[in-house]
C-alpha cells in the first residue's frame, strides 16, 4: 500500500496512466466553465469529462457539436488537449525540458521508453526532438494548405484559425471539426467529398500522424542510411495494403449507394473510397455520411478500426504491427513452420505472445463494453458495436448515437476512449502487482488444439 503513494516508486505504466487521467480531469474542469460555451452557460460536467477524454485520447466521438457549442476559448482548450494527447504529455513534457535546459533523468527516460513503446532507452531524447520538429513541421505545411484552400469560401483569419485546428486534430488522429457553426452539427469534411486539396492534405496528415514517430524517423533518414528498419518496413507495407484493400472494398459496397459514392462522378468515388478508407486508422473525420453506408460497409469499417494505426504514432487500435505477427502466425501455422519471419528476420516468441494478449484483452474490451452498453442504451446492436469499436481504437467515427447515450453510457465509453489510447497492456500493467521472476517451471503438457 505504500508503494502505492509513493510516486518515486511508481512504474512507468503507472505514471502515464495517472498522468493522462489528470490532464484529462484538468480539461473537463475548464470545459465545463462558463467562458468555454459561445452562450456563456455550463457544461454538463459528464459531457465536459466526455469532451476532454475525447481530445486527449485523439478520438474525436462528441456529445456536443465543438465549432457551435463552444466558444474560441473552449476550442483552444480542446486543440491543446489534442496537442498533449497525441504527442503524449511525457513529450510534452520533454520540450518543457530541453527548452528551460533541465537534464533528463534516467526515471524520466523509462518513462519516454514505455510512452514512445521502444524497446530501449537508447537515443529516447533524440528520438523525442525528432518527434517534436517533425510533428510541428507537417502540422505547419498541412495548416499552411488549409488555410489557402479555406481562404476562398471564408474570411483569411477564419481560415488561418480553420487550417491550424484541422491540421492539429487530423495529424493526430483526433477527428475534431469546426464545421458545426455554419448551421449544421456533426457534419465532419462532408461538405468537401469531392475536393482534391481538401482530401489529399487531410489524408497525409492522417497517414503521417498513424505510422509512428520511428518510421517517420527511418523515412527522414533514409537518403543517408539507404536502409529502413524491420519496424518500418512491416508497418509500411501494412499500411498501405490496408488502405488499398480498404479503398476496394469501399469502392464495390458503396458504388450503387445513392447516399453515400452513388451520387458522385467517378473520379469522386475513388476520391471518397479512399477517404473512407484511410480515415478508419484512427482519425474520425469523414466525407461520407457514415450512418448512410450500407451494413456491410460499416461492418468493415469496425474491422479496419479494430486494426487501428502503428507503435509510436498518435493513432489507436491493435496496431499494424500486432494484426501483421497475429497473420504471419496463421501463416506459418498452415505452412507447417515454426518461426513467423518477415523480411527475412525470425520474431522472439516473447513479440508473439504480446501480440496475443494486445489481441484478446482488446477483443475482451470490445465485447464486454459492447454487451454493458446493449443493456444501458435502446439502439441497434451495430451501432453500439461501431461505437464501442471506434471508442477503443481512438477513431472518432459514429453511427449518431454518441449525443444521445445515457450518463452511464457516456461514462463507459469515455472509460473505453482511455483503454484505448492507453492500451490494455499498458494499463493491466499498470494496475497490475510487479512482476516477479519465477524461480522454477512447470512440467510441460500437451492439450489438443483445433
Amino acid at each position: 500500500m505504500k508503494s502505492l503513494f509513493n510516486i518515486s516508486k511508481w512504474s512507468p505504466p503507472r505514471i502515464l496512466v495517472t498522468g493522462f487521467a489528470l490532464i484529462i480531469l484538468t480539461g473537463a474542469l475548464l470545459l465545463s466553465m462558463p467562458f468555454a460555451s459561445q452562450t456563456g452557460t455550463r457544461l454538463r460536467f459528464v459531457d465536459a469529462l466526455f469532451t476532454a477524454t475525447s481530445a486527449t485520447c485523439v478520438t474525436g466521438l462528441v456529445v456536443v457539436d465543438t465549432g457551435s457549442y463552444f466558444s474560441i476559448a473552449g476550442q483552444l482548450i480542446i486543440m491543446t488537449l489534442i496537442q498533449i494527447g497525441g504527442l503524449g504529455f511525457m513529450t510534452m513534457a520533454t520540450l518543457f525540458a530541453i527548452v528551460i535546459r533541465k537534464r533528463i533523468s534516467l526515471r524520466e527516460r523509462l518513462i519516454l521508453q514505455e510512452a514512445m513503446n521502444q524497446t530501449s532507452m537508447e537515443g529516447i531524447v533524440r528520438l523525442i526532438r525528432k518527434v517534436i520538429f517533425y510533428s510541428l513541421a507537417i502540422e505547419l505545411i498541412g495548416a499552411t494548405l488549409f488555410s489557402i484552400r479555406w481562404s476562398f469560401d471564408m474570411p483569411l483569419g477564419q481560415a488561418i484559425y480553420f487550417g491550424v485546428f484541422h491540421a492539429v486534430s487530423l495529424f493526430n488522429n483526433a477527428g475534431f471539426d469546426l464545421f458545426g457553426r455554419f448551421g449544421v452539427p456533426f457534419v465532419s469534411l462532408t461538405g468537401y467529398v469531392s475536393d482534391p486539396v481538401i482530401n489529399i492534405t487531410a489524408m497525409l496528415l492522417i497517414i503521417l500522424g498513424g505510422l509512428g514517430f520511428i518510421v517517420m524517423s527511418d523515412l527522414m533518414e533514409f537518403r543517408k542510411n539507404k536502409r529502413l528498419s524491420l519496424h518500418s518496413k512491416v508497418v509500411l507495407s501494412m499500411t498501405a495494403a490496408l488502405i488499398a484493400v480498404g479503398t476496394i472494398v469501399i469502392f464495390i459496397f458503396e458504388f450503387s449507394n445513392k447516399d453515400t459514392l452513388g451520387q458522385l462522378n467517378l473520379g469522386g468515388k475513388v476520391l471518397a473510397a479512399f477517404f473512407q478508407s484511410v480515415t478508419p486508422r484512427t482519425a474520425g473525420a469523414n466525407t461520407l455520411d457514415i450512418p448512410s453506408l450500407r451494413q456491410a460497409t460499416q461492418f468493415f469499417t469496425i474491422i479496419l478500426m479494430f486494426i487501428g494505426a502503428s507503435p509510436g504514432s498518435t493513432g489507436g487500435g491493435i496496431k499494424t504491427t500486432t494484426f501483421t505477427t497475429l497473420i504471419g502466425a496463421v501463416i506459418a501455422m498452415i505452412r507447417g513452420k515454426e518461426d513467423i519471419v518477415l523480411f527475412n528476420f525470425r520474431l522472439a516468441r516473447e513479440r508473439i505472445f504480446k501480440a496475443l494478449t494486445i489481441t484478446l484483452l482488446s477483443l475482451a474490451l470490445v465485447v464486454l463494453v459492447t454487451m454493458v452498453l446493449s443493456t444501458t442504451e435502446d439502439k441497434a446492436f451495430i451501432k453500439i458495436l461501431f461505437e464501442t469499436t471506434s471508442a477503443f481504437g481512438t477513431v472518432g467515427l459514429t453511427l449518431g448515437i454518441t449525443p444521445e447515450l445515457s450518463a452511464i453510457g457516456k461514462i463507459i465509453i469515455s472509460l473505453t476512449m482511455f483503454c484505448g489510447r492507453l492500451g490494455p497492456l499498458t494499463l493491466a500493467y499498470a494496475l497490475g502487482p510487479r512482476a516477479e521472476k519465477e524461480l522454477y517451471r512447470h512440467p510441460e503438457g500437451k492439450i489438443i488444439i483445433g
